[in-house]
């Protein structure tokens, strides 16, 4: 079988080195010269754990190849980015994926499937998609297939996830569902789950908006402790000891290109019957806000100058900024002429980005933890020698060790913040 895969990013890159790997003839198309030229001289060009062994094997096995220029093929899987469009609710930009399955149309032959794996708005593969692949004169279901099959991963673990995790196969009709499960068979262990192209769509959008959601109330209770001078990780701690409570981790914010981008396309869609997810959108959005005022009133507290941010991710262990939450809070500070601000990141390579700690933290009087970083779990007072005073706000509570730091807060203990802030006014 021949695949084409339109979109050589976080996700289509992945998955067509796996169809590469299992036998299968694969094509990757992107835009960007660059990524196609370092693909075919056999380097990938995202931070993914594994992924280049992979690509080593398709590029020697000859079944992978990288190219600007579509050609015909069996099925296309279209993995192209769905940001969103700058409107009231951030409704569901599809200007991409309508461009990648126009680029389809002219070499589309019958038998052929189309597969979207980019994210989308509920009914968009019926309503939007379903009209321009039949502007061709052929008919979806007889003709040809198309089929909504989302990506379910998690970075860092994307190539074991893309083989073992349950995977949606959402056809507009029965034969375009059969027509993706024979697709997706080709390598995937999990299970095949039958289902409606809507169905399958609502299904992603809810499946990262339920984890928004439960962000947003663990979020919205560091705020309520902080005011009520109570550890809100504790209080998520013991919680989380009943059977039947599964509180999330609360954060600076939410970010990458599911949580922080999938809700609204639900808003977007039923703005009306929508007010929890959008309380919630409201709740995670404003958290940049509240760590750069938490991080102000403590180097007012400390006399502090000069602040080494630690992580611009979106989480741990990768090298993806999209939507990062860090990265706003980052800029925020850096704005503030007041400071210093120099970013320390090891998985980012930026000319802003210094990648020493040493050099980060050199005469800095607060290190702000961003980001989950495995690096940053043992940071202790002598990795932090040289800084002007070892004060450290965590606000992903990573750091295990905590040896010799002068000051250690993290979102359980801001309270803190605020306490000494006042009894310094008092004196």
């Amino acid at each position: 079988m021949k695949l084409v895969v339109i979109g050589l990013g976080y996700i289509g890159l992945p998955t067509a080195i796996m169809f590469a790997n299992h036998q299968q003839n694969v094509v990757g198309i992107d835009i960007n010269e660059h990524v196609i030229q370092a693909l075919n001289t056999g380097k990938i060009h995202i931070e993914e754990p594994g992924l280049q062994q992979e690509l080593d094997k398709a590029i020697q096995s000859k079944s992978f190849q990288a190219s600007l220029t579509i050609e015909p093929a069996d099925a296309f899987i279209v993995s192209v980015p769905t940001p969103n469009k700058d409107d009231a609710l951030k409704s569901c930009d599809l200007s991409y994926v309508k461009s990648a399955v126009n680029s389809i149309l002219p070499v589309l032959q019958k038998g052929n499937t189309i597969i979207i794996e980019s994210t989308i708005a509920p009914r968009s593969t019926e309503d939007e998609i379903l009209p321009l692949v039949e502007s061709t004169g052929l008919k979806v279901g007889q003709d040809v297939f198309l089929v909504h099959c989302p990506e379910r991963v998690l970075p860092g673990q994307i190539i074991h996830e893309l083989i073992h995790n349950n995977r949606i196969i959402g056809g507009v009709t029965p034969a375009c569902t059969e027509a993706g499960k024979a697709i997706y068979s080709v390598f995937v262990k999990g299970e095949l789950i039958e289902a409606t192209a809507s169905t399958a769509e609502m299904s992603k959008l809810m499946e990262n908006t339920y984890r928004d959601v439960n962000i947003a109330l663990a979020n919205e209770l560091v705020r309520i402790s902080e005011h009520l001078n109570i550890n809100a990780l504790d209080v998520i701690e013991m919680a989380n000891k009943h059977p039947r409570v599964n509180l999330h981790q609360p954060g600076p914010g939410v970010g990458g290109h599911c949580l922080a981008v999938d809700p609204y396309f639900i808003a977007a869609a039923a703005p009306e019957q929508s007010p929890l997810i959008q309380t919630a959108r409201e709740i995670n959005t404003t958290m940049p806000e509240f760590i750069v005022k938490q991080t102000t009133d403590l180097m007012t507290e400390i006399h502090g100058k000069k602040i080494a941010v630690f992580g611009l991710t979106y989480k741990g262990d990768i090298d993806d900024i999209r939507e990062s939450p860090a990265l706003e809070i980052y800029d925020a500070l850096k704005a503030n002429e007041a400071y210093e601000v120099v970013a320390y990141d090891p998985h980012i390579k930026a000319n802003f980005v210094e990648r020493s700690m040493e050099k980060a933290t050199k005469n800095a009087d607060l290190v702000l933890i961003l980001a989950n970083h495995s690096e940053f779990r043992h940071l202790n007072g002598f990795d932090l020698v040289n800084m002007n005073q070892v004060v450290v706000l965590d606000t992903k509570h990573v750091v295990e060790e905590k040896i010799t730091i002068d000051s250690y807060f993290h979102l359980g203990t801001i309270s803190a913040i605020r306490e000494r802030k006042a009894m310094a006014v008092k004196a």
